[in-house]
Protein backbone atom coordinates (compact mmCIF):
# COMPACT_ATOMS: atom_id res chain seq x y z
CA UNK A 1 0.00 0.00 0.00
CA UNK A 2 1.47 3.32 -0.99
CA UNK A 3 0.98 6.80 1.03
CA UNK A 4 1.93 9.55 -0.85
CA UNK A 5 4.02 12.46 1.10
CA UNK A 6 1.58 14.52 2.07
CA UNK A 7 -0.38 11.31 3.34
CA UNK A 8 2.92 10.31 5.41
CA UNK A 9 3.27 13.91 7.08
CA UNK A 10 -0.36 14.54 7.76
CA UNK A 11 -0.12 11.14 9.61
CA UNK A 12 3.40 12.17 11.38
CA UNK A 13 1.36 15.34 12.62
CA UNK A 14 -1.59 13.45 13.63
CA UNK A 15 0.61 11.25 15.87
CA UNK A 16 2.30 14.05 17.48
CA UNK A 17 -1.12 15.56 18.83
CA UNK A 18 -2.55 12.23 19.06
CA UNK A 19 -5.16 12.43 16.60
CA UNK A 20 -7.35 14.01 18.27
CA UNK A 21 -8.19 16.89 16.55
CA UNK A 22 -9.52 16.41 12.74
CA UNK A 23 -7.61 18.43 9.66
CA UNK A 24 -7.86 19.62 6.67
CA UNK A 25 -5.49 18.23 3.88
CA UNK A 26 -4.45 22.06 3.74
CA UNK A 27 -3.35 21.94 7.65
CA UNK A 28 -2.22 18.36 7.63
CA UNK A 29 0.19 19.23 4.46
CA UNK A 30 1.49 22.27 6.18
CA UNK A 31 1.91 20.90 9.79
CA UNK A 32 4.53 21.19 11.67
CA UNK A 33 7.06 17.66 11.21
CA UNK A 34 7.70 15.25 14.28
CA UNK A 35 10.72 13.74 14.14
CA UNK A 36 9.75 10.52 15.73
CA UNK A 37 13.03 8.16 15.12
CA UNK A 38 16.34 9.31 16.63
CA UNK A 39 18.36 8.82 13.33
CA UNK A 40 16.50 11.10 10.73
CA UNK A 41 17.41 13.96 8.73
CA UNK A 42 14.71 16.32 7.04
CA UNK A 43 14.63 16.50 3.29
CA UNK A 44 13.98 18.54 0.49
CA UNK A 45 11.19 19.41 1.46
CA UNK A 46 11.99 19.14 5.31
CA UNK A 47 10.21 16.25 5.68
CA UNK A 48 11.92 14.26 8.39
CA UNK A 49 13.35 10.43 6.68
CA UNK A 50 15.44 7.92 8.03
CA UNK A 51 18.96 7.76 6.86
CA UNK A 52 20.38 4.94 5.92
CA UNK A 53 23.87 3.97 4.71
CA UNK A 54 22.97 3.01 1.62
CA UNK A 55 23.14 5.15 -1.60
CA UNK A 56 19.69 5.65 -3.16
CA UNK A 57 19.33 4.28 -6.42
CA UNK A 58 17.99 7.13 -7.82
CA UNK A 59 19.15 10.85 -7.36
CA UNK A 60 16.39 12.82 -6.67
CA UNK A 61 17.79 16.38 -5.91
CA UNK A 62 21.25 18.14 -6.26
CA UNK A 63 22.85 20.09 -3.96
CA UNK A 64 23.62 23.80 -5.15
CA UNK A 65 27.05 24.99 -5.02
CA UNK A 66 27.36 27.65 -2.33
CA UNK A 67 26.91 30.71 -3.53
CA UNK A 68 24.97 29.42 -6.28
CA UNK A 69 22.06 31.74 -5.69
CA UNK A 70 20.90 34.68 -8.30
CA UNK A 71 23.44 37.27 -8.04
CA UNK A 72 20.90 40.26 -8.13
CA UNK A 73 17.47 40.03 -6.61
CA UNK A 74 14.77 38.19 -8.24
CA UNK A 75 12.39 40.99 -9.56
CA UNK A 76 15.56 42.23 -11.68
CA UNK A 77 15.66 40.92 -15.58
CA UNK A 78 17.37 37.40 -16.22
CA UNK A 79 20.59 39.26 -17.75
CA UNK A 80 20.80 41.42 -14.51
CA UNK A 81 21.27 38.30 -12.49
CA UNK A 82 23.75 36.47 -13.91
CA UNK A 83 25.75 39.65 -13.86
CA UNK A 84 29.28 37.84 -12.56
CA UNK A 85 29.60 35.40 -15.31
CA UNK A 86 28.98 37.96 -17.81
CA UNK A 87 31.24 39.75 -16.63
CA UNK A 88 33.81 37.14 -17.02
CA UNK A 89 32.66 36.21 -20.28
CA UNK A 90 32.69 39.43 -21.83
CA UNK A 91 36.04 40.00 -20.72
CA UNK A 92 36.90 36.31 -22.38
CA UNK A 93 35.27 37.43 -25.38
CA UNK A 94 37.34 40.83 -25.44
CA UNK A 95 40.68 39.10 -25.28
CA UNK A 96 39.13 36.70 -27.74
CA UNK A 97 38.49 39.84 -30.27
CA UNK A 98 42.28 41.28 -29.23
CA UNK A 99 43.92 38.27 -30.38
CA UNK A 100 42.01 37.96 -33.46
CA UNK A 101 43.09 41.39 -34.36
CA UNK A 102 47.11 40.10 -33.77
CA UNK A 103 47.72 40.88 -30.68
CA UNK A 104 48.57 38.02 -29.19
CA UNK A 105 49.77 38.78 -25.66
CA UNK A 106 47.69 41.10 -24.83
CA UNK A 107 44.79 38.84 -25.46
CA UNK A 108 45.68 36.30 -23.44
CA UNK A 109 46.02 38.55 -20.78
CA UNK A 110 42.52 39.85 -20.68
CA UNK A 111 41.88 36.40 -21.17
CA UNK A 112 43.72 35.20 -17.90
CA UNK A 113 42.23 38.40 -15.94
CA UNK A 114 39.32 37.57 -16.38
CA UNK A 115 39.62 34.36 -14.90
CA UNK A 116 41.55 35.68 -12.17
CA UNK A 117 38.53 38.02 -11.89
CA UNK A 118 36.15 35.29 -11.73
CA UNK A 119 37.97 33.45 -8.34
CA UNK A 120 37.98 37.30 -6.97
CA UNK A 121 34.28 37.46 -7.70
CA UNK A 122 33.99 33.98 -6.46
CA UNK A 123 35.85 34.53 -3.33
CA UNK A 124 34.08 38.26 -2.16
CA UNK A 125 30.41 37.98 -3.42
CA UNK A 126 28.11 35.76 -1.20
CA UNK A 127 25.88 35.12 -4.17
CA UNK A 128 27.54 34.66 -7.59
CA UNK A 129 25.07 33.11 -9.75
CA UNK A 130 26.49 30.33 -12.32
CA UNK A 131 29.67 31.37 -12.03
CA UNK A 132 29.39 29.16 -8.73
CA UNK A 133 30.05 25.93 -10.28
CA UNK A 134 31.63 23.65 -7.60
CA UNK A 135 32.31 24.40 -3.75
CA UNK A 136 33.75 27.65 -2.83
CA UNK A 137 37.41 26.40 -2.92
CA UNK A 138 37.79 24.59 -5.47
CA UNK A 139 35.58 27.49 -7.79
CA UNK A 140 38.83 29.98 -6.53
CA UNK A 141 41.12 27.97 -6.80
CA UNK A 142 40.13 26.64 -10.39
CA UNK A 143 39.84 29.79 -11.71
CA UNK A 144 42.93 30.87 -9.60
CA UNK A 145 45.06 28.80 -11.01
CA UNK A 146 44.03 28.65 -14.59
CA UNK A 147 44.09 32.65 -14.97
CA UNK A 148 47.56 32.80 -13.27
CA UNK A 149 49.13 29.78 -15.57
CA UNK A 150 47.08 31.75 -19.05
CA UNK A 151 48.72 34.89 -17.67
CA UNK A 152 52.16 33.52 -16.99
CA UNK A 153 52.38 31.81 -20.21
CA UNK A 154 51.14 35.02 -22.01
CA UNK A 155 53.85 37.12 -20.39
CA UNK A 156 56.34 34.51 -21.55
CA UNK A 157 55.60 33.77 -24.81
CA UNK A 158 57.90 34.10 -27.92
CA UNK A 159 59.32 36.43 -29.34
CA UNK A 160 60.35 39.30 -27.16
CA UNK A 161 58.49 38.06 -23.71
CA UNK A 162 57.57 40.28 -21.06
CA UNK A 163 58.69 38.30 -18.30
CA UNK A 164 62.24 35.80 -17.93
CA UNK A 165 62.70 33.52 -15.39
CA UNK A 166 66.25 32.35 -15.51
CA UNK A 167 66.07 29.06 -13.66
CA UNK A 168 63.66 28.05 -16.49
CA UNK A 169 65.65 28.34 -19.11
CA UNK A 170 68.35 26.30 -17.18
CA UNK A 171 66.07 23.53 -16.70
CA UNK A 172 65.15 23.46 -20.34
CA UNK A 173 68.67 23.34 -21.73
CA UNK A 174 69.40 20.82 -18.90
CA UNK A 175 66.49 18.47 -19.79
CA UNK A 176 67.47 19.00 -23.59
CA UNK A 177 71.26 18.99 -23.63
CA UNK A 178 71.59 16.40 -21.14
Amino acid sequence: MEHSDATDRADTADRADGGAAARSAEERVFAEPVVSDPVSAPDADGVPRRVTRRFPLFTRDTARPEGGGRAAPEDAPAPARQWPILAVLGLVALGLLVTAFDQFRVGTILIGAALLGGAALRWFLPGVGMLAVRSRFTDIATYGVLGAAIVLLALMAQPGPWLQIPFLKDTLHFTVDG
